[in-house]
């Protein structure tokens, strides 16, 4: 089982992809990006670290550039990731549904934020 973290970049970037921490990598990085939705929502799309120009999540980022790790990541967010890293559904029917082919999905978070 990979060790899946969710951390924040000192570029303001959120992160999230398998620590390695013997040589104190995130590998395979994917960048969650947040959008608004019309009803106050929040919706959370997971891109490559490289997109536009990197179609695959892969990579590597040293923890020198992590300046937050969060202490949990929802278990559906790590699934949505792994399902994007591995090309396998590892969720009910009904879960997000891909990008045509970038490695990632959109859902609705905002049930976990706070408010």
């Amino acid at each position: 089982m990979y060790d899946i973290r969710l951390v924040k970049l000192v570029n303001g970037d959120m992160v999230l992809g398998k620590w390695d921490q013997e040589k104190g990598l995130i590998q395979d990085p994917a960048v969650l990006q947040t959008i608004p939705t019309q009803q106050g929502g929040v919706q959370m799309l997971l891109l490559p670290f490289g997109y536009p120009f990197d179609q695959n999540i892969e990579g590597e980022i040293d923890q020198r550039h992590v300046i937050y790790q969060y202490k949990t990541v929802p278990e559906e967010l790590k699934t949505k990731y792994l399902e994007a890293t591995t090309n396998l559904t590892l969720s009910a029917p009904g879960g997000l549904r891909n990008l045509g082919g970038m490695g990632g999905g959109v859902s609705d978070f905002s049930k976990f934020l706070k408010k």
